[in-house]
């Protein structure tokens, strides 16, 4: 004979677990469309996006710039590019796929994704890119130009 408590602890359980994956889902979704988009609307040709204000105003690269040209050489497969448009886009595509995954694991585990930054993580994050920006807008700093 069947055990029917056994069975409804099963599905109480699970649909906790189910529904903890649609957070993770929903961003999964936006993040693709909005690759989608930048991989369909070419950001190489001018009048599809805005200029960066930054770069208009001053001429000087900000940590994004090239990140929709990195983005659209990443989803076509041309990571060379990618790299050279905006290595730390990259970076951070790289990093959002393996906390996104880690996210997903631990939300069907029944786990809640807990990140614990500190200051110190913070401040080294800020510091790679104060670096990164101030490189990539110095003489020697030219193959890090979008």
């Amino acid at each position: 004979m069947r055990d029917v408590n056994a069975d409804v602890n099963a599905d109480t359980q699970r649909a906790p677990r189910l529904s903890g994956l649609a957070v993770p889902g929903g961003i999964l979704a936006a993040v693709a469309g909005a690759f989608a988009y930048v991989g369909t609307v070419d950001p190489n040709q001018p009048g599809h996006y805005p200029v960066c204000p930054l770069y208009r105003i001053t001429g000087l690269y900000c940590p994004g710039c090239g990140g929709l040209r990195s983005a659209h050489a990443f989803i076509h497969g041309d990571f060379l590019a990618a790299l050279q448009d905006n290595a730390m886009a990259v970076v951070g595509y790289l990093g959002f796929a393996v906390l996104w995954t880690v996210w997903v694991v631990r939300a069907a585990r029944g786990r809640p994704l807990r990140l614990a930054l500190g200051p110190v993580h913070l401040w080294t994050l800020g510091t790679l890119l104060l670096v990164f920006t101030v490189v990539r807008n110095l003489p020697f700093g030219g193959g890090l130009h979008p």
